[in-house]
């Protein structure tokens, strides 16, 4: 069930300056009108990305497709809050 991974068209992904402070974790570049092709190909209301890290050490963003499997969800009843007797049965009391 492998997706095919799909890139932002102009956003670049770098670890941060070796001088960088702790809180700065990644710096991104953005090529304005690469990035404002692939935006306005895009439909959706958001677009989910993933930082990632390749196994040569290159940081870059990935598009985050994941979406909840509507089968799954329509087989769980809705949960219900548990009823205070199924909370405190009686014959926990100690006294």
């Amino acid at each position: 069930m492998s997706e095919e991974k799909e890139f932002v068209s102009g956003l670049y992904v770098k670890p941060p300056h070796e001088k960088a402070p702790d809180f700065v974790k990644f710096s991104i570049s953005i090529k304005r009108a690469d990035l404002g092709n692939w935006l306005r190909g895009k439909s959706e209301e958001w677009i989910n990305l993933q930082v990632k890290e390749s196994q040569g050490g290159k940081w870059y963003a990935e598009v985050d497709n994941w979406k909840p499997d509507a089968s799954k969800q329509e087989a769980q009843p809705p949960a219900q809050a548990p009823q205070a007797d199924e909370v405190f049965p009686d014959d926990d009391i100690p006294f």
